[in-house]
């Protein structure tokens, strides 16, 4: 490598200094000069493509995005179900980061993101068990290596998300084999629609870091699953409270800090647009605990723990797919939406509808995914209330396509999340667990453990 430069060097000052004095060259002279000075370029352009603060940003991004589902999320929805099952929750989040991780390396990547000879639905086969990646393989201007390993923690936390709506009554086998079937068939082409250069992507879906992806497959899908599991004995009138309001708390603060690696590291550079999502990301969340906090306030009389953090994550979820196109203004509308909608959302769904969706994640992830979907198309528009600017006509033609993605998303996860549930029940016998499990609690049942000890 140093001999490289000296090369270079050479190359840059002895030779033109040489032909400077020199008013007539031979012709292999000639020739010698001309090759060199052809190489320059290539050899510079071999040094500069590879940008060491980038690619450290990313590394930052994707340790802090597996962040989010271990300990994160894990934490969060561990607290909020019955000491009794708190270790099954712990339990499925960890399991579904392994078995996420060998899916994706297996045929994830390779159907989500590389493409798939000319096909606009699906991407192809070429990178399964990434049989042609290398150790110098780049990805733009950091390696490529780094960034299978960076969307990997998206593919991990998305189905990790959906255990929220079937805690404390389903079979641990049946979590793995849905969880598996799942990236496959929903994720995978999601993803590649939006981010793999699929139709949508050709149709101008903004979806900065996962709005459709993430949120929406994970809501309507955990929405499905709800409703075909049925609920949890006691439901609505006789659950019990989160058993550690403390723990939701510390794995929510976790949440909020690990999110600043699925935003701003969506920009995939450390530059202007990174630092701008991650402003509008914090001030989303921030202003979504307030509103949530203050509606909670009026309806219960009490601002809750449980609730300001639940806000929190709803300010998360919404801001997710505009941070890439809204300014700080913007983030704060879309937080103060979301504080609001997705509150009364958890009670639409849970007392209208009569779906025991345990954690929300169809009112908090799902319906805040979608909405911050739907209001980038306006917020995102270049001089309305500091949006970065959106390359459409009009902001209604934007929106028509933001829904187009939704609708999309939607109702490839509630089918395919209905025919994987059928499979995965007659594989294991169904997928609810016995009577006696369930008042027993998943702890021991099913994994021959307790959460707590204590004389």
């Amino acid at each position: 490598m140093i001999s490289k430069y000296i090369f270079i060097l050479l190359s840059m000052g002895i030779i033109p200094f040489l032909s400077a004095q020199t008013e007539q060259a031979t012709e292999v002279g000639s020739a010698d000069a001309s090759i060199i000075a052809s190489a320059i370029p290539d050899v510079v352009e071999e040094v500069a493509s590879l940008d060491s603060g980038n690619t450290a940003w990313m590394l930052t991004a994707t340790a802090l995005v597996l962040f989010m589902t271990l300990p994160g999320l894990a934490l969060f929805y561990g607290g909020l179900v019955q000491s009794k099952n708190v270790l099954s929750v712990l339990m499925h989040c960890f399991a579904i980061a392994c078995l996420a991780s060998i899916v994706w390396f297996a045929v994830g990547y390779s159907l989500s993101l590389t493409a798939g000879s000319g096909k606009d639905w699906i991407g192809g086969t070429d990178a399964f068990f990434l049989q042609h990646l290398t150790a110098d393989s780049l990805n733009g201007d950091h390696p490529e290596t780094v960034w299978i390993m960076f969307q990997m923690t998206f593919a991990i936390i998305t189905p990790a998300l959906i255990v929220g709506a079937f805690v404390e009554r389903i079979k641990f086998s049946a979590v793995l084999l849905f969880s598996a079937l799942w990236l496959i068939v929903v994720y995978c082409p999601v993803c590649y629609w939006v981010w793999g250069g699929g139709w949508l992507a050709e149709r101008g879906v903004i979806d900065f870091a996962g709005g459709i992806v993430v949120h929406a497959t994970a809501g309507a899908s955990a929405l499905t699953l709800a409703a075909m599991l049925g609920r949890r004995h006691g439901f609505p009138k006789s659950l019990k409270p989160p058993h550690n309001p403390g723990m939701v708390m510390t794995g929510a603060a976790m949440l909020w800090v690990g999110w600043f690696g699925f935003n701003a590291g969506s920009a995939a550079a450390a530059d202007t647009s990174a630092g701008m999502a991650m402003l509008v990301t914090h001030l989303s969340a921030a202003t979504a605990s307030l509103v949530w906090m203050l509606v909670e306030w009026r309806s219960t009389g009490k601002p809750g723990l449980v609730g300001i953090v639940t806000g929190m994550v709803a300010g998360l979820a919404t801001i997710t797919p505009a941070s890439g196109s809204v300014g700080p203004l913007g983030a704060i509308i879309i937080g103060a939406s979301a504080g609001i909608i997705c509150y009364y959302a958890c009670g639409f769904i849970k007392e209208k509808l009569g779906i025991d969706d345990s954690l929300d994640v169809a009112a908090v992830h799902g319906v805040g995914g979608i909405l911050g979907t739907l209001l980038v198309s306006y917020l995102g528009w270049k001089g309305e209330l500091g949006g970065l600017g959106i390359n459409t006509e009009s902001w209604t033609d934007q929106l028509v396509v933001q829904a187009q993605g939704c609708l999309a998303a939607i109702a490839l996860s509630v089918v395919a999340t209905y025919i994987i549930v059928k499979v995965v029940s007659a594989l294991t016998s169904g997928i609810r667990v016995s009577d006696d499990d369930e008042t027993k609690g998943l702890d021991q049942a099913a994994h021959g453990e307790n959460g707590y000890s204590l004389s």
